[in-house]
């Protein structure tokens, strides 16, 4: 005979008390089972009152009942929880990065949601009696988050369900009753509906920025390659030209030689001529002298007198001939022209060398010159906003986070990692790359900042104020003089001040500089350096300051 399929569902067997599957299972006279031990830890409570209840019927007993185990029940608890386990797949269990169910026991179950009133996550087993009881139906639920606790007011552990348009923030409804009593507030549904829409616009914004940095890039690209081809050009040119000087010098060189050689050839063979001569000379008056000393030693007169008057003719009657040998005079002449060809052509060359431009037209391209005009500035206009974040304690925004002000009490803001516990500072939500320009109005004193995004928040050390670390570069503003500081060194600048103050960062070229904005636009300050990381601009303020970030006009 086939055995018979009765479908058995999980939440049948669940205790009523821990929502989990029956452990070591007991029943009330009633009929309710429940796990020993919890059945046993709600009575325990009701040992004062003598008298003991069933926590679903609420059906009393007296005295306590002897609880025993209900086996056939347990048999079927234990069949049931290998079913469950062989059937359920390995994803129901939280992970890495899941949210853990908080009522599981043992391995807990991935949470599907997370209810705002319990501040609580749950699986879907235990998420039931969100469903089912009418207490729980009206509890807010969610998707399943690790940190339900930002949610809750940290002054008065209450949800947060509010949002102080007035402050830019979320509140609960006591904090609108105390800090923000009449402040233009909202639901959070209404203003993130109203949101939305502008999140639409910002996108929309943000993709047209990416298309015309994609279009710049591609520009950028272009410029480079051009770059490239132009400069193996240029290389390939100066090789040839050099080449041909080279070659041409050589040449000279040849025809120098050649004439070189052709005057010691002129010389050697005129004094060859010479030499022969001379040697034929000396020959003949050798022969002279042997006849002149025989006929000395001869005894006949008459031949003596013969003799004497012919052999006495060749001497010292004829002059020699003039001997004159060129011996340098001309080679120096060669030479002397030539060190001084070299002097003028060394001249010539340095001269003509230094005329070339530093720059090639197509870099000064790609690295354009700093705009002067207010109108060339303002095309590189960033909209910033400030991050509540960051923002210390002390310091109050408002107006869409565009304006902060130093506040003498202290600001219900939630603990954040990136907030500033010790100096009234805060960041902006915007990085700064590329070309970027802002403007500020600012009043009392105030320290004008970009700073990268991992400079220090918590202390009071150096490492945590805008201007006295390697991470940061500020303008110390005041009504009656301007300095600058970075690395803790101070530069004190001898330029009036002024109540609005352009920024203007070419992160790429790594310029950083501070103008006084008025009819004409006036240079306070300018550095030259190498930004690594991207940069965020920040203020620092004192006890009456204010900074307004201005719209672009």
């Amino acid at each position: 005979m086939a055995e018979a399929f009765i479908p058995v569902y999980q939440d049948q067997f669940s205790c009523p008390v821990c929502l989990d599957l029956l452990k070591d299972p007991v029943t009330t006279r009633c009929g309710h089972s429940y796990c020993k031990v919890c059945i046993n830890g709600c009575w325990d409570q009701e040992v004062e009152k003598g008298v003991y209840s069933c926590p679903q019927c609420r059906d009393t007993f007296t005295p306590r009942p002897v609880l025993l185990r209900n086996n056939m029940l347990a048999e079927v608890v234990e069949k049931l929880k290998t079913e469950v386990q062989a059937a359920s797949p390995a994803h129901c269990y939280a992970g890495p990065g899941d949210v853990e169910c908080d009522f599981c026991t043992g391995r807990k179950y991935k949470a599907v949601k997370s209810c705002l009133i319990c501040v609580a996550s749950f699986c879907e087993t235990h998420l039931k009696p969100h469903f089912e009881l009418p207490d729980l139906k009206n509890h807010t639920l969610i998707e399943a988050s690790s940190n339900l606790q930002e949610k809750i007011c940290s002054q008065h552990n209450k949800l947060m369900e509010i949002y102080c348009r007035t402050d830019q923030t979320c509140i609960c409804p006591l904090c609108m009753l105390e800090n923000h009593k009449g402040h233009d507030a909202v639901s959070l549904s209404a203003e993130s509906t109203e949101k939305q829409s502008k999140l639409k616009e910002e996108q929309l914004k943000f993709q047209q920025r990416i298309q015309e940095k994609q279009k710049k890039v591609q520009e950028l690209k272009q410029a480079v390659n051009m770059i490239k081809s132009h400069a193996q050009t240029a290389v390939e040119d100066s090789k040839r030209i050099f080449t041909e000087m080279i070659s041409f010098m050589e040449k000279k060189h040849s025809e120098v030689t050649e004439l070189i050689r052709a005057q010691e050839k002129a010389e050697v063979s005129r004094a060859a001529r010479l030499l022969e001569q001379l040697e034929q000379e000396i020959t003949d008056l050798k022969r002279r002298v042997t006849e002149l000393e025989q006929l000395s030693h001869t005894h006949d007169h008459i031949h003596f007198l013969q003799s004497f008057q012919s052999l006495c003719v060749y001497s010292g009657c004829e002059d020699s001939p003039s001997i004159t040998v060129h011996q340098q005079l001309s080679f120096d002449g060669v030479r002397n022209s030539l060190s001084d060809l070299k002097k003028r052509f060394e001249e010539f060359c340095e001269e003509e060398f230094n005329k070339f431009p530093p720059h090639a037209a197509a870099v000064q391209k790609i690295s354009p010159s700093e705009p002067t005009s207010r109108e060339d500035f303002l095309k590189y206009f960033c909209y910033l906003t400030l991050d509540p974040n960051t923002a210390n304690c002390k310091l109050c925004l408002s107006e869409k986070n565009r304006v902060v002000t130093c506040s003498v009490r202290k600001q219900w803001y939630s603990h954040h990692p990136d907030r500033f516990d010790s100096y009234r500072q805060v960041l902006c939500k915007e990085s700064v790359c590329g070309r970027c320009y802002w403007e500020v109005e600012w009043v009392d004193s105030v320290h004008i900042s970009v700073s990268y995004r991992k400079i220090r928040r918590k202390g009071e050390g150096k490492e945590c104020r805008f201007g006295l670390n390697s991470q940061s570069w500020t303008l110390c503003c005041s009504s009656s003089s301007l300095s600058f500081y970075h690395s803790d060194i101070k530069t004190e600048l001898s330029v009036p001040s002024s109540s609005r103050i352009g920024v203007y960062v070419d992160h790429s070229a790594g310029n950083l500089s501070f103008y006084g904005v008025s009819d004409k636009m006036r240079l306070i300050h300018r550095v030259h350096t190498t930004f690594t990381q991207p940069l965020y601009a920040g203020f620092g303020l004192y006890c009456k300051s204010t900074v307004r970030l201005c719209d672009q006009k």
